[in-house]
């Protein structure tokens, strides 16, 4: 049975449609506006193996800020849907990942509650393109606020911007999909000593 989550979010700023499927081979389709963020999210979805339909129109005449965070708030509440009772899953994941000369770890705990610790390079350069580097933590704040997880990202060393805001999003995406796996040795078990996730 497939994991499937889809949300659809509308305000005066963005109009958010986001379908992902926890079960899927990688296929990506997102469109957002801002390339360097849709470059994160075919990341996101190609490391992952989550098939990831994001589609955002948003008021890009002001600048980037709303498209980007009202997309990672709609990703975080469907990740949350697709997660379903959580029944059977590993719960937690880390993945490291290189990427020439910077490092991002990360971890993840399908805890049911929300908390990020993000650490990143001071001094990045301040935009990729139309992407504030600045938003990096803003999109993992969203991001966590709606699928209610606790994580945490480190990125120890890095120089060049592109490089440190990348392999964050590859170490998330291996992270989440370690974390979000079947257990073949826990069916049917949630895996929680409360009883609830």
């Amino acid at each position: 049975m497939s994991r499937i989550g889809r949300v659809e979010r509308t305000t005066k700023e963005t109009a958010v449609v986001v379908e992902i499927d926890l079960d899927g081979t990688g296929k990506v389709d997102v469109s957002t506006g801002v390339g360097f963020y849709d470059h994160m999210l075919d990341q996101l979805g190609r490391h992952g193996l989550f098939d990831l339909t994001v589609k955002t129109e948003g008021d890009l005449h002001i600048d980037s800020h709303h498209t980007i965070e009202d997309t990672a708030l709609a990703l975080g509440a469907a990740f949350k849907q697709a997660l379903g009772d959580k029944v059977g899953i590993y719960r937690f994941g880390n993945c490291t990942v290189p990427l020439d000369e910077s490092l991002a770890q990360v971890t993840v705990d399908l805890s049911g509650r929300p908390y990020l610790v993000h650490t990143e390079p001071e001094k990045m350069a301040p935009m990729i393109g139309e992407y504030d580097t600045t938003m990096t933590r803003h999109i993992l704040e969203s991001f966590v606020a709606q699928a209610q997880i606790a994580l945490h990202v480190h990125v120890p060393y890095g120089r060049n911007a592109h490089h440190i805001v990348e392999c964050q999003f590859k170490a998330l995406a291996r992270a989440l999909r370690y974390a979000c796996e079947r257990d073949p040795r826990a069916a049917g078990i949630l895996p929680s000593t409360k009883g609830a996730l």
